[in-house]
């Protein structure tokens, strides 16, 4: 059993003395320092305290800690954890620190880029209670839940966020607590009674490989600066639609070491700490993006591949000011603020190209843009040849870059245009259609006489090839050559035709 008793210990410089309460436990000492300060007078030569109002304020402490010590059983416990028992109060554990702490820990552990969501989440609920000293004690579950609501309207925050500070708490409950010894810091984890909404499907980004060209080919608009957002947004862009949809946190930390006989050989930042193959991947340099890539090479004594980081401190601002550029080339375009591209508009093109316009299989266009698609184990261990990847790659800047072919995602996009809903035919109008299947034309009219769309779709049926596979799927693009506009129908053989 430990033993306690109020003393005195060094004088201070003012000549008073603080009082401590002192801890004998399996042979070692230890204090604990009281708010008390006694003069000199009321100690005696051996070391007593005569203070009336010391001595009971103390009295009352070391009943309390005697009471905390007889309902444990301490005989494993240091002193120093003795004291940690002793002294600790669940209510006022601050959840702000451990997280800063936390977060901390995982910035010098490599995870940097997740580190900042979780400060991100962590400072928006301390705004939401209004104190960047936030207490466990705080965190009751229908606070979190009221939080929650206030994310209601967000397309990502309303999963991201919690899910970040619930980590958070689970690593705390862990450290903090000890069920062995009894050690019991924070009482209860409210994230039991907590229901995490799911985040809103991600909006699809692709755009045609007709919208590429004109965003590639456009010129660029005048800007006052000395070095150019818009040509950078454009350059970059390229760069990324042109190396498999690279993302720019990539591009800002290749290194010298990471590109040899015209091939780059990176590990992607985002997924690299979560795969067993650390998400590497090869993409070779086409020789058309080759004037682009050399344009940003940095000097021969940089260790850095590119001269991005000489002019952005980190991955965020190079990515905000590649953002601003494409978006003032969308401007210069004249086109609606909410359908501006970014960057990672031209990943999803990317992607969305090889699959729809150059025959590739998803299982493909996972494998050029890096995703683990579901085979962890097997790219662990397998020594891999991205020639596919390549490959796949040069079809699509082949398809954008030197072919006029309307690609199906701007078909797509057509249909879904609001004013081909009032899509009209009569008779007298001109109307020119085009049957098309894997993008070639195979049947064409262009006549008038046709009063509906299934006329015109009816006289393209019948010029289709007879050996078309039953179940494959048409498309029939219908243009009203008076007003120019255009639909776009698909149709399956055996059921539409």
């Amino acid at each position: 059993m430990a033993t306690l008793k109020a003393v005195v210990r060094k004088q201070r410089a003012d000549g008073f003395y603080a009082v401590y309460i002192r801890i004998v436990h399996r042979s070692r000492m230890g204090y604990i320092k009281t708010n008390k300060v006694i003069s000199p007078k009321n100690v005696t030569a051996s070391g007593e305290l005569k203070d009336p109002v010391v001595n009971e304020y103390c009295s009352r402490v070391i009943l309390k800690y005697s009471d905390m010590l007889n309902r444990k059983d301490l005989t494993a416990y240091s002193v120093a954890e003795v004291i940690e028992y002793l002294t600790r109060d669940s209510g006022t554990e601050c959840f702000s620190e451990y997280a800063r702490l936390h977060i901390d820990r995982m910035t010098k552990a490599g995870h940097g880029r997740n580190a900042k969501d979780y400060m991100y989440a962590l400072q928006h609920l301390e705004r939401y209670l209004g104190t960047n000293k936030i207490l466990f004690a705080q965190l009751s579950s229908t606070v979190l839940k009221k939080w929650i609501e206030t994310m209601a309207l967000t397309n990502r925050a309303k999963e991201k966020y919690p899910i970040c500070l619930r980590q958070i708490f689970k690593a705390a409950l862990v450290e903090l607590n000890d069920e062995e010894k009894g050690i019991i810091r924070i009482k209860f984890n409210p994230w039991l009674k907590v229901q995490i909404p799911k985040s809103d499907k991600a909006a699809q980004r692709a755009i045609s490989a007709e919208a590429c060209r004109e965003f590639f080919n456009r010129p660029l608009p005048q800007t006052k600066m000395l070095s150019s957002l818009p040509e950078l947004g454009r350059d970059v862009a390229m760069l990324v639609l042109c190396l498999g949809g690279i993302n720019t946190a990539d591009l800002y930390a290749l290194k010298k070491s990471d590109y040899r006989n015209g091939v780059i050989g990176y590990k992607r930042a985002k997924t690299k700490h979560s795969r067993k193959d650390e998400a590497y991947i090869e993409m070779r340099v086409e020789p058309f993006i080759q004037s682009t890539f050399d344009k940003y090479l940095a000097e021969e004594d940089d260790e850095f591949l590119f001269t991005f980081h000489n002019r952005y401190c980190d991955t965020d601002s190079f990515c905000a000011n590649v953002n601003n550029g494409i978006k003032k080339i969308c401007a210069d375009m004249n086109m609606n603020k909410e359908d501006y591209y970014c960057v990672y508009t031209f990943r999803h093109t990317w992607g969305t190209i090889a699959q729809n316009d150059c025959d590739a299989n998803l299982y493909e266009v996972a494998f050029g843009m890096n995703h683990s698609h579901g085979l962890n184990v097997t790219r662990g261990y397998v020594k891999l040849d991205f020639s596919p990847a390549w490959r796949l790659n040069a079809k699509v800047i082949d398809f954008i870059f030197f072919s006029d072919k309307p690609s199906k995602q701007g078909i797509a996009k057509d249909i879904e245009d609001t004013e081909d809903k009032f899509f009209r035919l009569s008779p007298k109008k001109m109307v020119h259609g085009r049957a098309y299947f894997k993008g070639k034309i195979l049947a064409e009219v262009n006549d008038i006489g046709f009063g509906t769309v299934d006329a015109v779709i009816k006289a393209l049926a019948q010029q289709l090839p007879s050996d078309l596979p039953v179940g494959c799927a048409v498309h029939f693009r219908i243009t009203n050559c008076d007003n120019q506009k255009e639909v776009v129908y698909e149709r399956t053989k055996g059921k539409g035709f």
